[in-house]
C-alpha cells in the first residue's frame, strides 16, 4: 500500500545535502514493502521557488494555498488600537475608572468610552455611538466586545447617570488631591449654546465672541497641580465674582476643608468678595491686583502684579 506522508518532514520535501551547493529538494513517496517501510523519489523540486515548495507542503497537509500577491488578502475593516489602549491605560493608571463607579456597571463603562472618544476623536453623541457600535461579527468575536451594541440614547442616559454621581465623584477627587493648607485654583469660562430651551442659557458676556448668542458659565475648581476636582455650570448672565460663594461653600462643607489658599484672577477675587465671603470663611487668598485704583498701593508696597494674604 502506498500513501503520501502528511507531516512537515523530509517525507514530503526532503532536503538532501549537496556539498557546497544548495541542498536538493525532493518530493518523496513512502510505501510499505512487506514488513518494511521504504521511500522513493517522485520528483526533484530543487528548481522550484521556496514559496512554491511551501505551498505544496500546505496542500499535502490538507490545507489551502493562497496566492502570494496582495490581491489574495482583502482588508474589510482595520480597527485602531494603539491610541485607544494608551488613553484607556492612563485612565486606569490614575484610578479614574474606580472613581467613576464600580466595575461591571454599564453606564460607567459607557462614560469611560465617551471620555476616551472625546480625547482621541471628539464628535457628537450620534457619531460617537456609531463609532462605538460594533459591526456584524461572528459570534466568537461578538463575545469579545466589551460594550456590545451602543446607541446615542444610551449615551445620553449614561451622562444623566454621571450627573447624579457628580457629588460623590468630586468628593472622592477632593480627598485624593486636596488637603488643609493647599492651594485651590479657581477660574471661570463660558460656552455658547445653540437653541433656546436650556434653562441655564442666558445672554451675557461671551468669551467665544458670539455676541447675541446665549451662553452658560463654567466654574472649574482645580488642585495645585492643575488636576480638575469640581465643575459647576451657572446661568450665562451670572457675574464671575458672584460664583465664588458657591465654591467656598463646596470647599468648606462638602470637602470638609477648614483652611485653603484660594487662587483666582483679579476679576474674580474682588474687595467685595474678600469682605463678604473669603474673610468670614477664614480662607487665605492669592490674586492679581487690578491696575485701576491700585497704582498707589503697588508703589507704596513695592508689589508686582501678585499679592498673597
Amino acid at each position: 500500500m502506498r500513501f503520501y506522508c502528511a507531516m512537515l518532514s523530509p517525507c514530503i520535501s526532503h532536503s538532501v545535502p549537496n556539498r557546497n551547493s544548495p541542498p536538493a529538494v525532493l518530493l518523496r513517496e513512502s510505501y510499505r514493502d512487506g514488513a518494511k517501510i521504504k521511500k522513493r523519489t517522485i520528483a526533484n523540486l530543487s528548481d522550484w521557488p521556496g514559496e512554491l515548495v511551501e505551498g505544496l507542503r500546505t496542500l499535502l497537509k490538507g490545507g489551502t494555498a493562497a496566492p502570494a500577491d496582495r490581491q489574495s488578502i482583502i482588508v474589510r475593516r482595520a480597527l485602531p488600537h494603539g491610541h485607544v489602549a494608551a488613553v484607556l491605560g492612563t485612565l486606569r493608571h490614575i484610578g479614574l475608572d474606580r472613581v467613576l463607579g464600580p466595575a461591571g456597571n454599564r453606564p460607567r463603562d459607557l462614560v469611560i468610552a465617551m471620555i476616551v472618544a472625546r480625547l482621541i476623536a471628539p464628535a457628537s453623541k450620534l457619531a460617537t455611538a456609531r463609532m462605538l457600535d460594533p459591526p456584524p461579527r461572528p459570534p466568537a468575536s461578538a463575545r469579545c466586545s466589551a460594550l456590545g451594541p451602543v446607541d446615542e440614547d444610551e449615551l445620553y442616559a449614561a451622562i444623566d447617570w454621571l450627573g447624579e454621581r457628580q457629588p460623590a465623584i468630586e468628593k472622592a477627587l477632593a480627598r485624593k488631591h486636596l488637603g488643609n493648607g493647599t492651594l485651590v485654583l479657581y477660574d471661570v469660562s463660558s460656552s455658547y449654546l445653540e437653541g433656546r430651551r436650556c434653562p441655564l442659557a442666558k445672554l451675557g458676556y461671551s468669551r467665544d465672541g458670539k455676541e447675541g448668542q446665549a451662553a452658560d458659565r463654567l466654574r472649574l475648581l482645580c488642585a495645585a497641580d492643575g488636576c480638575p476636582v469640581a465643575i459647576e455650570v451657572f446661568e450665562g448672565n451670572t457675574a464671575d465674582p458672584r460664583t465664588l460663594g458657591a465654591q467656598i461653600d463646596k470647599v468648606k462643607s462638602r470637602f470638609a476643608l477648614k483652611h485653603v489658599v484660594l487662587v483666582g484672577d483679579r476679576g474674580m477675587i474682588t474687595q467685595a468678595r474678600l469682605d463678604a465671603e473669603i474673610a468670614p470663611a477664614g480662607l487665605d487668598w492669592n490674586h492679581g491686583i487690578a491696575r485701576a485704583g491700585h497704582q498707589g498701593a503697588r508703589r507704596k508696597r513695592g508689589l508686582a502684579d501678585v499679592v498673597v494674604r
